[in-house]
């Protein structure tokens, strides 16, 4: 399904206060769906189509709520959510297209939280694709506002640290990944996250 560029925001016909919350309505309604399958395991083909082009009809709804709303904010959060459901279906590529879009929507909004989680997911589209230089930029760029913003969540803060950790790893950089890995590992703990612990002292305990 085709999504038009996020960097057009010429018309405003929706009222800007409700077009936010049908924006903000659907984003969380696809959310959720896509949550609930991930979390009910494998179905079949078929029936997996069928939700996914649910899911992405919602986002690509919210999106056109929010250009005509000139809510930037909202439609970089749904592009982004529809660069996830490309990853959902082995489409890198597109994905990468998508939260490129969703990073230029965040630096146009002024939110560096919401640009801070756009411009991570780009980052590990990035990697994914091979692409390790771009990758490692935006993971400095992400890690650098959430250090300057210092209200991120832990949560949100330690998942940039731990691709990040896993880029340096890749890259043959152990030390600089162990101490990534510590600092992840202090945030999960932060968050109560004890699965992203585990997995940070498992890459510590590694030779």
């Amino acid at each position: 399904m085709a999504v038009e560029s996020g960097r057009s925001m010429s018309q405003r016909s929706e009222p800007a206060g409700e077009g936010k919350e049908q924006a903000r309505a659907l984003i969380a309604k696809a959310w959720r769906s896509r949550w609930d399958a991930l979390q009910s395991g494998p179905a079949d083909e078929a029936t997996r189509t069928v939700l996914m082009a649910r899911i992405e009809a919602d986002l690509v709804r919210a999106c056109e709520i929010s250009r005509q709303a000139g809510a930037s904010k909202e439609l970089s959060v749904a592009l982004g959510k529809l660069g996830h459901v490309a990853l959902d279906l082995d489409q890198p590529d597109k994905a990468r297209t998508l939260f490129e879009d969703s990073v230029a929507l965040a630096r146009e909004a002024g939110d560096p939280l919401r640009l801070a989680h756009a411009v991570r997911h780009l980052g590990q589209v990035n990697q994914r694709l091979g692409r390790l230089d771009s990758a490692g930029r935006c993971y400095e760029e992400a890690l650098d506002l959430y250090d300057r913003d210092g209200t991120a969540h832990p949560l949100n803060h330690a998942n940039a640290l731990r691709p990040m950790a896993l880029l340096r790893e890749e890259l043959g950089d152990a030390e600089g990944a162990r101490i990534l890995w510590h600092r992840a590992a202090k945030l999960y703990r932060a968050a109560g996250v004890e699965e992203g612990v585990r997995e940070c002292e498992t890459h510590l305990s590694s030779p």
